[in-house]
């Protein structure tokens, strides 16, 4: 059963957050912030995850609004990649 190659990678999660840390050497630090309904009082909840992503050139800053997709792991706690800055930080 042959498998398109680009619909295996569109099965990858991706998020949208900000840059928080570029402090490391071609990894940031990115914030995602997700609104949730809440099961039994139906309110809705911020949360709030940290990922550490993969930037090959070390193109981001502190503040970047950035979209991030889940890859292969790359180290031990880095298994997200940068796909696009989509806002600079002003």
């Amino acid at each position: 059963m042959l498998v398109d190659p680009s619909v295996q990678r569109n099965l990858r999660k991706s998020r949208v957050g900000i840059v928080v840390s570029d402090k490391m050497q071609k990894t940031i630090v990115v914030k995602v912030e997700e609104m949730i309904k809440h099961k039994l009082y139906k309110k809705y909840i911020s949360r709030r995850s940290k990922f550490k992503a993969h930037d090959e050139n070390n193109e981001c800053r502190v503040g970047d609004k950035v979209e991030i997709m889940e890859t292969r792991p790359l180290s031990k706690e880095k298994c997200w990649r940068l796909v696009k800055i989509l806002e600079r930080c002003k």
